[in-house]
């Protein structure tokens, strides 16, 4: 039976339920219960419901309320008013006092066996986000500047670069023509300020105000262009992007003593001319991109930092919940950087601005959740490091996290009034020794490839209420 339901739930229609034993159950025990522990907030005279949810009809529970749905007949894992009823959720209900063992167990298997309700009529169940074939986005969605195709555009004839030509065309569109050329000690200083973000000095201002030679100004660029101080100053345009800083500044404020490897990164980048198809690639899969033994392969994990850093709540007691908090973190800041778009917001719903889906935010999400990004999630996860010089590092390192946690658990967890002095003496220098050759391991913070796993969509954005399947794609 439950495998009929399941297919009738996945085309939207439920049909009236089985009668006999099923319905004995019900009566007997479902709907007592209901009616003595639910119907107060979520019942025939509570109006729409507390929170919007009422529980008096198989079709309210399928419905459900904020939440989402309530009830996934068949599947009691992935009910949330079973998940409510446990008090193992944010949701607790009854709110004041869990019910007994007993009446939950009732309720379990009510819903295993596709919670049968006598005299239900065939309902329609609320479908899952669009897919982008029934999105029906608007003429303004589609017509936005930034999703249309890139075409080749004439450059305009005159003097001048081609951008100066451009622009003369458009504010001779406006009615309006350019500044006057600037003079050469206001020229010096522009650019100056713009490329390093300091004013010149005297000698190099009188050195401009001298040079009479055509290529003055392009000698000045090129100056400051070839400067260590570019980078530095253009650099931390970037760093802003990446939400760089030297630690998570959440609750439990972690230090990232590694970060400062991605600072230098984005800076010898800048000064590089490091191509920018180049920069995005090996920020998002330089761990990907190399192997042990590449010349360029300690670059490209320190260039995966980029994943690493920002406000990652590291002290979350779902370790699930945290998997998916870090993942959307990590999209929303690439997203942000790399498309200019707030696609995080269609974790909990279609993108109401911009033309992006629940299911495309969720197929995007499962990249990043297929992304080994902490050891271990618990309520204090220890993110996760690479070593740069080589694979023989790298195993040293594992064995030292290893280690360190072996003996960091015993100090934490022993007894300490029955733990003899001597042998917490000796797990607190077993954990000061790793610390001291964690620390002499020249290491990035870096991802590497993790499970690789489609999610489902969740609906409204919680992982207690999944949905349909969600590849792993692209917007």
């Amino acid at each position: 039976m439950n495998a009929c339901l399941g297919l009738l739930l996945a085309i939207g229609v439920i049909l009236p339920c089985a009668i006999g034993q099923d319905i004995d159950l019900f009566e007997k025990q479902v709907r007592p219960i209901l009616a003595n522990n639910c119907y107060a907030c979520h019942g025939p005279d509570s109006g729409d419901g507390q929170a919007d949810l009422r529980l008096d009809s198989l079709e309210g529970m399928l419905k459900g309320g904020r939440s989402g749905p309530a009830l996934i007949p068949g599947s009691p894992e992935k009910s949330l008013f079973i998940h409510a009823v446990n008090h193992d959720t944010f949701v607790q209900m009854p709110p004041k006092k869990k019910l007994p063992l007993a009446e939950i167990a009732s309720l379990t298997r009510w819903v295993e066996m596709g919670a049968p309700w006598p005299g239900s009529r065939p309902v329609t169940v609320a479908r899952g986000p669009r897919s982008s074939e029934e999105a029906n986005f608007s003429r303004e969605q589609k017509s936005h500047w930034a999703f249309q195709l890139v075409h080749d555009r004439p450059i305009p004839q005159g003097v001048g670069s081609p951008i100066d030509r451009f622009l003369r065309v458009t504010l001779g569109e406006k009615g309006l023509s350019p500044a006057e050329p600037a003079d050469k000690l206001t020229l010096i200083r522009r650019a100056t300020i713009d490329l390093h973000g300091l004013p010149p000095t005297a000698d190099e201002v009188d050195a401009f105000v001298a040079d009479q030679s055509p290529d003055a100004f392009a000698k000045v660029v090129d100056r400051l262009l070839s400067s260590p101080r570019y980078g530095e100053r253009w650099g931390r345009h970037w760093l802003d992007v990446a939400r760089y800083a030297d630690s998570n500044g959440m609750d439990d404020n972690v230090v990232h003593g590694d970060a400062w490897r991605y600072r230098d990164y984005v800076i010898q980048a800048f000064n590089d001319d490091k191509p920018y198809d180049q920069f995005v690639r090996e920020q998002l899969a330089g761990d990907l991109l190399t192997k042990w033994g590449d010349e360029n392969r300690a670059e490209a994990l320190i260039a995966t930092s980029f994943l690493m850093l920002g406000p990652k709540m590291v002290g979350e007691d779902d370790p699930v919940k945290q998997k998916l908090d870090f993942a959307d973190e990590q999209l929303a800041t690439t997203t942000r950087a790399f498309m200019a778009l707030t696609v995080d917001c269609a974790r909990c719903h279609d993108h109401k601005f911009d033309p992006i889906l629940t299911r495309e935010y969720y197929s995007l999400l499962g990249i990043f959740t297929s992304t080994k990004t902490v050891l271990s999630y618990r309520v204090t996860s220890k993110l996760n490091a690479v070593a740069l010089n080589s694979a023989e590092d790298e195993e040293r390192l594992s064995k030292v996290e290893d280690s360190f946690d072996f003996h960091d658990d015993f100090v934490t967890n022993s007894n300490q009034a029955t733990t003899p002095k001597e042998v917490r003496e000796q797990h607190q220098k077993a954990i000061e020794a790793a610390k001291k050759e964690y620390e002499s391991i020249p290491k990035a913070m870096a991802v590497t490839e993790g499970e690789i796993a489609d999610l489902p969509v969740m609906m409204r954005g919680s992982h207690l209420t999944p949905g349909e399947a969600a590849p792993r794609g692209f917007p």
